[in-house]
């Protein structure tokens, strides 16, 4: 029996939810701590009921980033702490909240001004 949600063999079903946006007038000292960051990535999937299947986490520069890679895809933030700046991507399929994760993250940052951008990636097949 298949249950709600499931495909069949042969069915070709992808759905998709993209949440990207960037993050204008952020504490730096935030924005510098890579720990910090990658516990936020972490906290975030856990807020889009996603399962976590690795976290990466890089400095180079004046420049980090941390790449939360779940089972259904990916959550990340890109950050810039002497511009302030940051960028974040949540993208997830199936049964999860990207938008969440996405807005817990900002809600976090508390960046002065920041976008948000919706892209509903699902296939029409």
């Amino acid at each position: 029996m298949i249950g709600e949600g499931e495909m069949q063999a042969g069915e070709i079903k992808a759905v998709g939810k993209h949440v990207y946006g960037s993050l204008y007038g952020c504490n730096k000292n935030m924005l510098a701590d890579i720990t910090f960051l990658k516990d936020l990535v972490v906290k975030s999937v856990e807020v889009a009921k996603a399962k976590l299947v690795s976290v990466e986490a890089y400095s180079i520069g004046e420049y980090n980033a941390v790449i939360g890679v779940v089972l259904e895809s990916h959550i990340s933030i890109h950050a810039w702490p002497n511009l302030e700046y940051a960028t974040i991507d949540a993208f997830t399929c199936g049964r999860t909240d990207p938008e969440a994760a996405f807005n817990y993250i900002v809600e976090t940052l508390k960046p002065k001004k920041y976008t948000k951008n919706y892209v509903d990636r699902s296939s029409e097949l």
